[in-house]
């Protein structure tokens, strides 16, 4: 029974992503510098986008990224 032959793979090979059963010693730092390098691309990205943002016609009712839009007051009257 069972999925078939027992076959050879090694334990101990290296490759630059780290093989099989990789556990680098300092994967904590890793993981939290690449959150870190992720949150800061994903805040420019928003600040960019929210210094962009125009609205040529006055929506029907508010929405939520009007609160932090740069040119709100000037496009829409209500606010």
């Amino acid at each position: 029974m069972g999925g078939g032959r027992w076959f050879y793979f090694p334990t101990h090979i290296w490759t630059p992503s780290g093989g099989w059963f990789a556990s680098p010693k300092n994967w904590k730092a890793n993981t939290l510098v690449a959150l870190g390098g992720i949150g800061l691309a994903a805040l420019s990205t928003f600040s960019f986008s929210a210094s962009l943002e125009r609205r040529p016609i006055a929506p029907a009712w508010h929405i939520p990224s009007q609160s932090w839009c740069k040119h709100a007051e000037e496009d829409d009257d209500s606010l």
